[in-house]
């Protein structure tokens, strides 16, 4: 059986930097990207394409900032996508490979954050399971001092990303995936955890603040129903532009009266 020929569109490095440009992402400003590559279309030269894209469209001055996390770095006990049997617990906790920001690879937050993980000049957070990777000439400022005990609170880039003032762009990515958010979800009434991974003396028990991505999806749809923010087209996906900083504080609002802590 033969294999069907791709639906399309055929999208391309130049128009996309058009697309970008057009829906106001702008030369010099620090930008955190999350994304799909299946939504943009059939993109001619794939994730490193849209890299180039993103990178043309932000020009020398602009930095990218996209999340590098490497969640299965974590309890086994607690996986569900897919779990694993109970007897292989602990051999994993005892085998599993320490965080190594140069080779650990992401993992459920699609191709196009790994192939800015392994770009020329990437730099990469400390965080273990919630890092984030960044070029350009405000990578550095953005990932120092990622604390080893705060996912995405005020010693992580969330904080510094927005100290920046820097925007979000949602690139074929709905508002679930929205790491902003989860910094509010640090000021405002919350509950501790363990957060066991790997570590170099052994399996490591850390306290991190619980932190879910539950109706994020309808916090997003109160936030562009209050707030402006810049919709469009880039390729074949639907995106949205908007200011860090204005989502992060909507958040701190809207959690405590619409969510119950996690």
């Amino acid at each position: 059986m033969s294999t069907p020929p791709p639906t399309g569109p055929l999208v391309t490095r130049a128009a996309l930097a058009t697309d970008l440009r057009t829906l106001g992402v702008e030369p010099g400003e620090t930008l955190l990207v999350h994304s799909s590559l299946s939504s943009l279309g059939w993109v001619n030269g794939g994730p490193v394409a849209v890299v180039q894209a993103l990178l043309d469209a932000l020009g020398p001055a602009g930095t990218l900032v996209v999340p590098a996390q490497s969640g299965d770095l974590s309890d086994p006990s607690l996986w569900g996508a897919p779990p694993v049997p109970a007897d292989w617990w602990e051999p994993i906790r005892a085998t599993m490979p320490v965080y190594d920001p140069a080779l650990t690879p992401t993992r459920g937050v699609g191709v196009i954050p790994e192939t800015v993980r392994t770009w020329p000049g990437a730099v990469r957070s400390a965080h273990p399971q919630t890092s984030f990777a960044a070029l350009g000439p405000g990578a550095a400022a953005v990932t120092d001092g990622h604390a080893p005990d705060c996912r995405l609170g005020e010693r992580s880039p969330l904080a510094r990303l927005e100290e920046r003032g820097a925007r979000v762009l949602l690139l074929g990515a709905g508002y679930d995936a929205c790491t902003a958010f989860h910094l509010a979800e640090y000021r405002i009434p919350h509950r501790l955890e363990d957060a066991g991974r790997p570590g170099p003396a052994g399996w490591e028990h850390v306290t991190e603040v619980t932190i879910s991505a539950d109706r994020f999806d309808e916090l997003g749809a109160a936030f562009e129903r209050d707030t402006p923010v810049v919709r469009g087209r880039v390729g074949a996906a639907g995106a949205r532009l908007f200011p860090l900083p204005g989502a992060v504080a909507y958040a701190q609002k809207w959690l405590p009266a619409n969510r119950r802590p996690v």
